[in-house]
This record gives C-alpha cells, sequence and structure tokens, in this order.
C-alpha cells in the first residue's frame, strides 16, 4: 500500500510539474517570440486590431506558414482585421509582389493565391520571369494581355513601391513577418515552427486587446 501511495504521489508531483513546465512554454517572451516596435505604425483597420503579413511567394518558409494563416483567418476574432502585404527585399522579390497586386486589381487573387504558391514551391516554376508568369495566367484561364496591361500598370506598381516603403518601415529582417496591431511583430525566424508562430501572433492580439482595455 505505502509503495502505490509513493508512485501515486510521484505521478501527481510529475504531472503537475508538466502542466507547470507547458503553462511556462506558453507564455510570449519579448526578444523571443516578439518584438516591439521602436515607431509604432499606423494602422488602417479602424477599431479592429490590425495583423499584416509580410510575405514573398518564393518564401518556402511562407509557403510551410501560409496554411495555417488560411485556417487561423477562419477562426479569428471579429475584433481582429487580416492583410497579406508582399514583402520587397530584393528586386526578384518585385515581381511577385506584382503578382500579387495585379491578381487582386482583377479580382482573381482569392482563387488563385494558393496556386502561385504551389506553381513556384511544387510545380518549380519560375514565376518571376515575365514571359513564364504571363503564360502560366493564360492556363488559369485568365487572358493574357489584359493580365499583362494590369500587371505593367501605373497603379500595381505604385502598390509595389509601397510594399518596398513598408518592408524598410517595419523594420523587417525577413519573411514570413507579422505584425499586430502596427506595434508587435512575430516571425518565422523567432516563433521557431509555424504552429509556434501562430501561438505567438495569438498572443499578441491577446496582450493587444488586454492592453486596450486598460485605457
Amino acid at each position: 500500500m505505502k509503495l502505490i501511495r509513493f508512485l501515486t504521489t510521484l505521478l501527481l508531483f510529475i504531472s503537475l510539474g508538466l502542466v507547470t513546465v507547458a503553462s511556462v512554454r506558453a507564455e510570449i517572451v519579448e526578444g523571443r517570440d516578439y518584438t516591439t516596435l521602436i515607431e509604432p505604425r499606423p494602422t488602417e483597420s479602424g477599431k479592429n486590431i490590425e495583423v499584416l503579413e509580410f510575405f514573398w511567394y518564393g518564401c518556402p518558409h511562407c509557403y510551410d506558414l501560409h496554411p495555417l494563416i488560411q485556417a487561423w483567418q477562419k477562426k479569428a476574432p471579429k475584433d481582429v482585421s487580416f492583410r497579406y502585404i508582399p514583402a520587397v527585399f530584393r528586386a526578384n522579390w518585385i515581381p511577385g509582389t506584382k503578382t500579387f497586386y495585379a491578381m487582386e486589381a482583377l479580382g482573381i487573387r482569392e482563387r488563385l493565391h494558393d496556386k502561385v504558391y504551389d506553381a513556384i514551391h511544387l510545380d518549380k516554376i519560375d514565376l518571376s520571369k515575365d514571359e513564364l508568369l504571363f503564360d502560366w495566367m493564360a492556363r488559369q484561364g485568365i487572358e493574357r494581355q489584359k493580365f499583362v496591361d494590369t500587371y505593367n500598370s501605373f497603379s500595381v506598381q505604385n502598390q509595389a513601391t509601397r510594399s518596398a516603403q513598408m518592408s524598410k518601415d517595419y523594420n523587417l529582417s525577413g519573411v514570413p513577418a507579422l505584425v499586430v496591431d502596427g506595434r508587435y511583430l512575430t516571425s518565422g525566424k523567432m516563433g521557431g515552427t509555424p504552429q509556434d508562430t501562430i501561438r505567438a501572433l495569438e498572443e499578441l492580439i491577446l496582450k493587444v486587446r488586454k492592453e486596450r482595455a486598460k485605457k
């Protein structure tokens, strides 16, 4: 009986210890899981908590995070607004940024966003090359010349320039990067696994919500 009691007590302490460890791991830590922007950036979401995902279609880490971002969006709180921002760090990122904004202008972004990712990472098509991109769009049922004209339009070029400026303004060092309420940033590098990045995102949203409640 004494042995049974001892083992039961031991198991209880072990289980409590595991719960304590899990609780510690659930807390996000500044500098490890997220950073605070030195200069907060203005948001465009009104009263909602704004979440921006800076990404690049050619980034494998963005590709890995993307399905989790999609799943999270389906259950995102009503007080949260989400936007994709195609980042620009180098010249070879500009075609992906223009592709994103051209698709938005034509109303086909939702339909083709995932397919662009798959074409690059699964089919190994270099969509940073204009002719390959335009031919690929035609195979998706998009009028080739209409896409070419939109892709090369002044409006899309302006949006690409703005994305490049935003990438600098938010002091990004890589992608994927998630900015919450224009103040807090977490990224694939900081969060570890894609699941850790989503957890950090959710905790930052809670943090912002609590901070707003105190005002």
